[in-house]
C-alpha cells in the first residue's frame, strides 16, 4: 500500500508546487524556504537535537509548556520545531524566538524525509496532536529515530478517514513509540487504529499559561471602553463572520461593541470588507489600539494577542463550531475568566467542551441568532458573566498536569 501511496506523491509532485505557487497568492511566504519542503536545510545546531513537530499556529502554540519542560529538563540539547504552515513558523519566532530552531519539515517524499533525519540527526521526535505520516514513521523506523505522538486526538469523524486507508494508517500508528492521548475516547480510536501503547496524560492546552502582559493589556482596553460592553468572536472561520454580521444588528442597537478576531491571518482584508460592506463603522486593532464610541465593529487584525482580546471581552463566542470546522480552542478563553459561547460543532474539542458546558463556564446555541441573543443576554447580567467566568478559571486549572506526564514518556523515550 504504501508503494502505491509514494507513486501518487510523485505523480501529484506537479500539484503540490502548483497549490504552494497559489497559496503564495494569498500568502507570499509561502515561496519562501521550499528547499526546506524537500529537505534542503542551513547547518544543523552542533549541540544534539531533539524534535518537535507542531503543524501550524495552534499546535506551536499549544507547545508552550512542553518546550518549556524540554528546555529545561535537557539544557544541553537544541530543540528543532517543524511546522507545515509561514503562520506557523511566525508564530514559533513570536513565541519562542532563539530558543528553538524552526523549519519546515519536508513533504512526505521518503527522499526528503531521510535528508531532513540525516541533517539534523534527533535524538527523538515527537509529532503534536495527529500528524502522522506513512513514510515519515517509516523512514524515523529504518533510520532508528524514536518518534511518537503526543497530545493526541482524534475525532470519530477522523478515525472513519483514517480506517478507509487502513493500509497506510495502522502500519504507521504501530509504527510509533508511543502515544500520549488527551482523553479515553481518544486512546480508545488510536488503538483500533493500530497504535500500540497509548496513555491518556490530558490536553496540554491547559497548561499553557497567558503572559501577564498580554492580560494587563486586555484589562486596560476594557476600561478605556468607558462601560461599554465587548462580544468578541474568536477565531472565526471563513463563513462564520458573515453569518455573525448579519444576526448582529440587535446587539448593535443596545450599543454594544462586536469584536471579531479571524482565525487566519490571511483573511483579516476579506473579514474588514464583509464588514464595511454591510454598513458597519469599522476600526482595525492594527491601526487603532482601542475604538472609540462610533465604531461598531473592532477587527482583531494582529497576531499573538489572543488573551488580551479574551482579557477584555465580556463575553466571547470561540470560533469553527458555528459551521462544521469542529471547533477551536476554548480552553484559552476559559483560562482567561471569559464566559464562553460554542456553536453545534465543536468535535476537535468534544470532551473539552462538554466539560466546560457542564461546569457552567461555556453555552452552547444552535445558530448565529440564538448565539447573539444569548451574547446580549450574558452582557446584560454582570453577575452571570462573572459566575462564567470564574467557572471557566476552577474548569481550566483543574485539568492542568498534561506537561508532567508527558515529559516522564520523554524522558524513557531519550533515556531509552
Amino acid at each position: 500500500m504504501r508503494f502505491f501511496y509514494i507513486l501518487l506523491l510523485w505523480l501529484a509532485l506537479p500539484l503540490v508546487l502548483l497549490r504552494l505557487f497559489w497559496r503564495s497568492r494569498r500568502q507570499p511566504e509561502y515561496l519562501q524556504h521550499v528547499g526546506e519542503r524537500f529537505g534542503a536545510y542551513d547547518p544543523a545546531p552542533a549541540r544534539p537535537v531533539l524534535w518537535l513537530h507542531a503543524v501550524s499556529v495552534g499546535e506551536v502554540r499549544a507547545a508552550q509548556p512542553l518546550v518549556r519542560a524540554l528546555a529545561a529538563r535537557y539544557p544541553g540539547h537544541a530543540l528543532l520545531l517543524t511546522c507545515m504552515t509561514p503562520t506557523g513558523r511566525a508564530a514559533a519566532r513570536e513565541v519562542y524566538g532563539d530558543a528553538v530552531t524552526c523549519v519546515y519539515l519536508p513533504y512526505d517524499y521518503p527522499f526528503a524525509v531521510r535528508r531532513f533525519l540525516r541533517h539534523y540527526k534527533p535524538r527523538a521526535g515527537l509529532i503534536m496532536e495527529t500528524e502522522v505520516w506513512p513514510n515519515l514513521v517509516a523512514v524515523c523506523a529504518l533510520l532508528r529515530v524514536p518518534l511518537a505522538l503526543v497530545n493526541a486526538r482524534l475525532s470519530e469523524r477522523s478515525a472513519g478517514r483514517y480506517r478507509k486507508l487502513a493500509g497506510l494508517a495502522r502500519p504507521a500508528f504501530a509504527g510509533l513509540a508511543w502515544v500520549a492521548a488527551q482523553t479515553a475516547h481518544d486512546r480508545a480510536r488510536l488503538l483500533a487504529l493500530g497504535a500500540s501503547t497509548v496513555e491518556v496524560t490530558g490536553n496540554l492546552k491547559f497548561d499553557v499559561t497567558a503572559p501577564p502582559e498580554l492580560l494587563a493589556r486586555g484589562n486596560q482596553w476594557k476600561t478605556r471602553r468607558g462601560g461599554r460592553k465587548l462580544f468578541l468572536a474568536a477565531s472565526t472561520r471563513e463563513g462564520e463572520e458573515a453569518l455573525l454580521l448579519d444576526a448582529c444588528a440587535p446587539l448593535l442597537r443596545a450599543g454594544h461593541l462586536l469584536g471579531i478576531v479571524p482565525r487566519h491571518p490571511q483573511r483579516f482584508d476579506e473579514v474588514a470588507r464583509l464588514i464595511v460592506t454591510r454598513g458597519y463603522a469599522l476600526a482595525r486593532r492594527g491601526a487603532v489600539e482601542m475604538p472609540g464610541a462610533d465604531v461598531e465593529v473592532w477587527l482583531g487584525d494582529s497576531m499573538g494577542e489572543m488573551p488580551a482580546y479574551y482579557a477584555a471581552a465580556d463575553c466571547a463566542y470561540v470560533g469553527g463550531s458555528l459551521l462544521r470546522y469542529g471547533g477551536q480552542n476554548l480552553i484559552e478563553a476559559c483560562a482567561c475568566a471569559c464566559p464562553v459561547l460554542l456553536g453545534p460543532h465543536t468535535y476537535n474539542f468534544a470532551q473539552a467542551a462538554d466539560e466546560a458546558v457542564h461546569a457552567g463556564a461555556a453555552l452552547r446555541v444552535a445558530d448565529a441568532a440564538e448565539l447573539v441573543a444569548r451574547a446580549q443576554r450574558l452582557l446584560g447580567s454582570d453577575a452571570e458573566c462573572a459566575r462564567m467566568g470564574a467557572a471557566g478559571q476552577a474548569f481550566a486549572a483543574a485539568h492542568r498536569g498534561a506537561t508532567a506526564r508527558t515529559m516522564a514518556l520523554v524522558e524513557k523515550l531519550v533515556r531509552d
